[in-house]
């Protein structure tokens, strides 16, 4: 039930090129730049694609107001190039922040282990006093192993330059290792190798430490708090570009019927779709952001608090043999046969689909499978199956068709039918699961459509 179609985002450019025709009053798209010849190359290809478009529109639009011109290239440019670069420049703010908030929460573990250190240390100083030696014990009980014939120590070797029990014996009796006790051996050996600090010694070290750590970890916060405030200045003004988007497509939406061309209205239906498809952009990230909100991930250093199990989604009713379909939602389309609600993985071009046509008040079965098996799935609930294109039609592209994927196929929305054989349709999961995008192919009946 997924697609794994990757391309580019929804609101890259994507409309097709004409020649350029002055004579509309409206700034060019601004010159690419960028930091890397990578991100050059990318922002040059984008800005000559935004040229084109721009180019095709104005086409489109001689003869038109020059008002309504400039109202439809406005809503384009700020649909396909200003709201483009502000959402690069949300993502790019979320990475920083998440990558802020790591290292600060790597900073703070840090620290938590160092005073967990120091307070393991200040109960034991409480049962031996600071002048207890860990390493000097530790040696001394490899030297009682020893001489009572245990293996022999890696340690024990690097102190006396023993490779055997019997070398190690020989050379402690050299040394008249036997004359003294334990701790004198252990003394002198762990002194040797530059062991010997006594667990008072180790706790002002360790407090010295939790002092730096502190620092560091102050330091890591403020630019996690930072970084964060940074994201959220760059989503609000995205999220103002779209509302200003809505703003604009509203008012192009009362004047298009005032356009006497047919190419004139199609650019500017293009351009409304465009603007459309965003603000579903724009919806999907509230609802994100909602369900996010909802779910309790407990605080840092808190109390995880107790998951909760989502309740599974229905069975999907077996599927009956093909049979007339019942009464249709709209317009001759959609059913309420096998339709429980979305049950399509979220932000896959199912999910869309099925979410598009609910909109549109189409019914649609909740399990019709992958979006290339839909044209085969969807006669089995009583839905029409033919390759005629119609509005809030689903487009089930076969595996490898237009460039769907070659196991999972693909599945899209007809937003709009035009005279000359071509339609719009909207799809999601363009370049990564929630993006949109949208495009114009042409019938030659090569096409499944599912009404």
């Amino acid at each position: 039930m997924t697609n794994v179609r990757v391309i580019k985002p929804a609101l890259a450019a994507l409309v097709a090129a004409a020649a350029c025709v002055g004579g509309l009053a409206f700034s060019s798209a601004q010159p690419a730049q960028a930091d890397t010849y990578s991100d050059l190359i990318n922002a040059q290809n984008q800005h000559a694609a935004s040229v084109q478009r721009e180019a095709e529109l104005k086409q489109q639009l001689a003869g038109a107001s020059q008002d309504l011109a400039n109202k439809v290239l406005e809503l384009d440019d700020l649909t396909n190039n200003k709201i483009v670069a502000a959402q690069a420049k949300v993502t790019q703010a979320n990475e920083d922040a998440a990558t802020a908030q790591d290292e600060a929460d790597a900073a703070s573990g840090r620290l938590s282990a160092a005073q967990k250190d120091k307070e393991t240390l200040e109960e034991q100083i409480k049962q031996t006093g600071k002048d207890y030696d860990d390493a000097h014990a530790a040696v001394a009980q490899l030297a009682r192993d020893e001489m009572h014939g245990s293996n022999a120590s890696d340690v024990m070797s690097v102190v006396t330059g023993a490779t055997s029990t019997q070398d190690f014996v020989n050379s402690m009796q050299s040394r008249d290792a036997l004359s003294r006790n334990e701790a004198n051996a252990a003394s002198s050996a762990a002194t040797s190798l530059s062991t010997s600090k006594n667990r008072g010694e180790r706790l002002a070290a360790i407090e010295k430490q939790i002092a730096v750590l502190k620092t560091q970890a102050d330091e890591k916060a403020a630019s996690a708090q930072t970084a964060a405030e940074t994201a959220q200045s760059e989503r609000d003004a995205l999220d103002k570009l779209r509302q200003e988007g809505e703003a604009r497509r509203d008012e192009l939406s009362s004047m298009i019927d005032s356009l006497d061309s047919q190419s004139a209205k199609q650019a500017a239906q293009t351009v409304l779709i465009a603007s459309q498809v965003d603000s579903y952009n724009r919806q999907f990230q509230k609802e994100q952001q909602d369900a996010a909100n909802r779910v309790d991930t407990g605080n840092q250093g808190g109390t995880p608090s107790t998951p909760v199990t989502p309740a599974p989604a229905p069975a999907p009713a077996p599927a009956p043999a093909p049979a007339p379909a019942p009464a249709p939602s709209v317009g001759g389309q959609g059913t309420s046969n096998g339709d429980y609600g979305n049950a399509y993985a979220a932000g896959q071009c199912t999910y869309w689909a099925y979410e598009r046509r609910r909109q549109m008040g189409i019914g649609t079965p909740s399990y019709l499978g992958n979006g290339g098996n839909w044209w085969r799935s969807a006669p089995s609930y009583g839905l029409r199956v033919d390759h005629n294109p119609q509005v809030g039609a689903a487009l089930s592209f076969l595996p490898g068709q237009d460039g769907a994927d070659g196991t999972y196929g693909h599945v899209a929305v007809v937003e709009a039918v035009y005279g000359d054989g071509t339609f719009q349709i909207s799809e999601m999961n363009w370049g990564g699961p929630w993006n949109m995008h949208y495009r114009t192919l042409t019938n030659l009946g090569q096409y499944w459509f599912v009404h």
